[in-house]
């Protein structure tokens, strides 16, 4: 689908986004697969890329986090399993162990979690899960990255062997040692080890006094090292023992290597898998970083970017503390090319470059830092033609270069195409390069292209007045301190505020004056009526969204209540059948209750089993008959009533119990009176009002009139006080 020249990639620094997604890959494979991600030419697979990315950019937040993906490549030993008769080192097995489990792991992960994660794990279940290599290997080789001894009955005997050998060496040396020692043979240091030997370290003098094989000599020649001719014997042996082991492990990892050799697809599989899941994650990585996400993907050739930020440059004044303005741009069949102008330096370059970076982020499977309410749509071509393109090379002019650029545009350009334009029809006279560049502007509206131009020139600007689906749009420029606001509007043409921007850098005002006089008047009062309409398009603008805003609340809002109201009224015919049936079994009870009652008085059993089938019989018939599954049916559909009653019976209790709690606390915060003799107090939660006769330590006496009673006034509240 997708036909984006690597120029094209350039040009939008599309290269610099992917070396900043690399950088955040956590294996080398991953960062090198990182630097090759390019436009993807199906849609369906755009889309399920996206999705991934999304899937895991959620996981950053979720309580069930992707598990850890790391792994070493296993490039090498690829290569080696696809040759016959070729043996993997030891540390080759360790690799395709740690990749095996780590599949499994995610594999068992996105299992468990394939609703949150459903596009993961779809890719994770293509693969075929194969527990048996891990196993194979862990039967050989251990934790350290050695050849166990029970890797084969030979190898373990060989080695017990060896440990037998190596305990007689010790012996003997230790015995040659205390010899010689006691007839200081021996330097200070006694011993050393030369190759993995131990060896006596004898005084030259003495060489010939001690019976062995000379193995060295120090640096100073003073001191010689010299193996014992009772180890000797030992140390033959066990250098056959040593080469004997060493020719079992080849066996060993031979025959590793071809149990595993058949499976070396799988094990492509799997590093394949990995890696993608190292660059998805690098990609969630860089959309947190970046505030990006997945917008809506529309297929009615809608591109609408709502506070667009440009990635490279949001990253960089991140960094740099510095605030980044963000775009808002729309392109659908009713307005498919905008014309922008307005001052330089005021952001038409960086407008230019940040829709057609997020097209080709986008189309490459990266998110895009946009509002979550912009919508997108894919093309099938994006054609750039941005910057100074001189060739010094090919003798190119950047004209020359331009004009080039513009055959290559017409021979591709069709309804399934973005071009972006940048300074369109500038590098040659302003008449005649101005006119070139209208005729081309008109060959791509006839094509129904999609497209966005920045240029200063005013026939441009004219012409996408008058054509029904082009529109003219500025970057609005403060005219009172001539600073740029690097706000993109749509609608009118931008003024280049040519000689307000020279006035302002120090040019003399007679200087500009004279410059005003040169051209035509009409080109002046064009140029300042266009200047003023951008501040009432300004004004216009600001209250456009907020009602656009406030409708979109609104109807939020009504949606909401629609759907409140749907759930009570579903509750309420819920809650009346369930009144119904409590009925009918209150009813049914008395009637059961009366025969029992009559029962009792008269003991007459037939009268009774008569009364209880007339009721039965009764009841049986207002019944319609229902199959088995209507019937589980209705028994669930009750079961889920009584439930959701007791559920808000269960939430009107915790309520109550919330505000009874409240209410202690702020009792108990409520400052105590002070009472004194004669005040009208009553008992907490008592009715009666006695007078204090009495206040002691915290004690009080309560006259009642009838009787007194001695109380804590922590247990009194204060009715009316004493009258002075």
């Amino acid at each position: 689908m997708a036909n984006i020249h690597a120029k094209t990639v350039q040009d939008l620094e599309f290269p610099t986004v992917l070396k900043q997604v690399s950088a955040r890959c956590s294996t080398e494979l991953g960062k090198e697969r990182a630097l090759e991600i390019g436009p993807i030419d199906d849609k369906a697979s755009i889309v399920t890329i996206l999705g991934q990315t999304a899937e895991y950019l959620s996981s950053f937040i979720s309580e069930n986090r992707i598990p850890p993906h790391g792994f070493d490549a296993i490039n090498k030993e690829l290569q080696l399993l696809r040759i016959e008769n070729t043996t993997l080192e030891v540390g080759s097995f360790k690799k395709i162990a740690t990749i095996c489990t780590t599949v499994a792991t995610q594999k068992k992960f996105l299992k468990k979690f394939k609703e949150y994660y459903p596009l993961l794990f779809e890719v994770s279940d293509k693969i075929e899960l194969n527990t048996d290599i891990p196993k194979q290997i862990d039967l050989v080789i251990d934790r350290f990255g050695e050849v166990k001894d029970r890797a084969s009955n030979k190898l373990f005997d060989i080695r017990r062997q060896m440990n037998q050998v190596k305990g007689k060496i010790g012996q003997s040396f230790a015995s040659a040692l205390n010899t010689y020692h006691g007839s200081d043979y021996l330097d200070d240091i006694r011993e050393s080890v030369v190759e993995n030997r131990r060896v006596l370290a004898v005084k030259a003098m003495y060489r010939r006094k001690v019976k062995g094989t000379v193995m060295g000599t120090s640096k100073t020649g003073s001191i010689v090292y010299i193996e014992p001719e009772a180890t000797l014997k030992y140390s033959r042996e066990l250098n056959n023992l040593e080469y004997d082991e060493k020719e079992e492990i080849q066996r060993i990892l031979n025959e590793l290597t071809d149990q595993i050799r058949p499976f070396g697809w799988l094990l492509a599989e799997y590093q394949d898998f990995l890696a993608h899941m190292d660059i998805t994650a690098a990609k969630a990585s860089y959309a947190t970083d970046t505030n990006a996400l997945l917008p809506e993907i529309n297929n009615d050739k809608r591109l609408y970017l709502r506070d667009a930020f440009h990635p490279l440059l949001y990253l960089s004044n991140k960094l740099q503390h510095t605030e980044t303005y963000p775009q808002t741009i729309e392109l659908h069949p009713e307005n498919r090319i905008i014309v922008i102008s307005g001052p330089n330096a005021g952001g038409k370059s960086i407008t230019l470059k940040t829709i057609g970076l997020l097209q080709v982020m986008l189309q490459s499977g990266l998110l895009i830092p946009v509002h979550e309410r912009s919508s997108v749509c894919l093309f099938d071509t994006i054609l750039t033609d941005i910057g100074d393109n001189q060739s010094i090379e090919n003798h190119l002019s950047t004209y020359s270069y331009r004009l080039k650029n513009m055959k290559n545009f017409l021979r591709i350009c069709d309804k399934e195409t973005l071009f972006l334009i940048d300074e369109f029809g500038t590098g040659s006279d302003p008449e005649l390069g101005g006119a070139l560049a209208e005729a081309f502007l008109e060959v791509f509206y006839e094509r129904e292209a999609y497209g966005v131009i920045t240029t200063h020139y005013a026939n441009l600007k004219a012409l996408a007045d008058e054509l029904p689906h082009t529109t003219n749009a500025n970057m609005v420029f403060n005219s009172k301190t001539l600073e740029p606001t690097f706000q993109l509007v749509l609608g009118e043409a931008g003024s280049s505020f040519t000689f307000e921007v020279a006035q302002k850098n120090g040019i003399p005002y007679s200087l500009i004056n004279k410059a005003k006089k040169k051209i035509e008047r009409g080109k002046v009062r064009f140029d300042a009526t266009i200047a003023k309409l951008q501040k009432e398009r300004s004004k216009m603008a600001k209250t456009g969204s907020r009602l656009q805003e406030e409708e979109s609340k609104a109807r939020e809002e009504a949606a909401r209540l629609e759907k409140l109201n749907a759930k009570i009224k579903s509750k309420l015919e819920n809650y009346q059948e369930l009144y119904d049936h409590d009925q009918r079994m209150v009813q049914l009870g008395n009637k059961v209750d009366k025969a029992a009652d009559r029962y009792f008085i008269d003991k007459k059993k037939r009268v009774l089993v008569s009364e209880l089938l007339r009721i039965v019989e009764t009841e049986n018939s207002k019944r319609k008959k229902k199959t088995a599954t209507q019937a589980k049916a209705e028994r669930a559909k009750k079961a889920k009533v009584v439930q959701e009653v007791q559920k808000e019976v269960k939430v009107i209790r915790e309520k109550k119990i919330v505000e009874k709690k409240k209410a202690i606390i702020k009792e108990k915060n409520k400052p105590r009176p002070v009472f004194t003799i004669g005040d009208r107090v009553r008992m907490q939660d008592g009715k009666s009002v006695g007078t204090i006769d009495s206040l002691e330590k915290n004690k009080a006496i309560v006259n009642y009139g009838i009787f007194t009673t001695n109380v804590s006034v922590d247990q009194l509240e204060l009715v009316e006080r004493t009258k002075k």
